[in-house]
């Protein structure tokens, strides 16, 4: 691993869980837990938390971390026998001895980590699969997550699946908060029974309780927060859909800095044939920049050429 780099695990002394540190030379770091293989901890070159994570979170197996990135496989949200959001962020995943060669090195600064179909889960959803998880920093800082599904069945027969990276981003408040990139785009509203409607607004604001799908989304969605005068630029690859959702809960004051937008797969589930495999990629850059009606500061043009 070249200068600074590092990668170390580590015993996490509050939780007595495993995890991974990943550090890179100019301050950045992230955490990622091997249960859930959960993202907790994103920071940036100054130390700053770019993830929520809930003070209310409990780091108990069995109970999914709120926070920081979940893994929603092989569903999102709550249908059948499987548990809310799938099972692969509440299962431990291991490290992956043997990844297969990635198409682009991103960053040497990276962990990978493996999830199998197990005698237990098989009889809620019974298909063979591997799920390989790369967690990537880049020397500039930016969080890569890419995820590789296989179906490795005996027989014959192909699986179908959903999938998110519900990621909870750490704004000031948000009410300040818009996200670009999905105006005049259909979405499927949750709180309306998947009703579908299409995007009115030049933006994506907050005014109450909102869980959207946003539909075949273009490659990169933006979301601003005006108050820390942070734009977080999140680029997807695999993953035609936007999951967008803020529970609004009046009770609990948490809802105000937090918002979850995230790179997903639900429309249209992922068929798999057996010796198939799928790649769904989502990388975000955190830029103390405006970003606004299509318009980039020279700051955030100088990141985005060097990506």
């Amino acid at each position: 691993m070249s200068g600074a780099a590092s990668v170390e695990r580590v015993k996490d002394r509050a939780t007595g869980l495993d995890k991974f540190v990943l550090r890179e030379a100019r301050g950045s770091s992230v955490e990622v837990y091997l249960y859930g293989g959960q993202v907790t901890f994103w920071k940036n070159n100054f130390g700053q938390q770019l993830l929520f994570v809930s003070n209310k979170a409990t780091f108990k197996p069995r109970k999914a971390v709120r926070g920081g990135i979940q893994i929603c496989f092989p569903q999102l949200g709550n249908h059948g026998v499987l548990e809310q959001h799938g099972f692969a962020r509440n299962r431990f995943w291991s490290v992956d001895e043997s990844p297969p060669p990635f198409p682009v090195a991103t960053s040497n600064c990276h962990i990978d980590l493996i999830l199998k179909s197990s005698p237990e889960d098989l009889k809620i959803w019974p298909h063979s699969y591997e799920f390989r998880l790369r967690v990537a920093l880049t020397p500039r800082g930016d969080l890569i997550l890419t995820s590789r599904i296989k179906n490795i069945s005996s027989d014959s027969k192909p699986f179908q699946f959903t999938f998110a990276y519900h990621t909870y981003f750490s704004v000031s408040d948000i009410s300040e908060v818009r996200v670009e990139g999905l105006e005049t785009l259909d979405y499927l509203d949750n709180l309306q029974s998947r009703k579908r409607f299409t995007e009115q607004g030049d933006a994506v604001v907050f005014e109450s309780e909102v869980d959207k799908v946003y539909l075949s989304a273009p490659p990169k969605v933006v979301v601003i927060d005006h108050e820390k005068k942070r734009t977080f630029v999140l680029r997807k690859e695999g993953l035609p859909d936007v999951v967008v959702w803020n529970p609004w809960d009046k009770k609990d004051e948490e809802y105000k800095s937090m918002l979850c937008v995230g790179a997903a797969a639900i429309e249209k589930p992922v068929t798999l044939k057996p010796g198939e495999e799928w790649i769904g990629k989502q990388e975000i850059s955190a830029v103390p920049s405006s970003y606004s009606s299509g318009q980039l500061d020279p700051e955030l043009i100088r990141r985005m050429h060097t990506i």
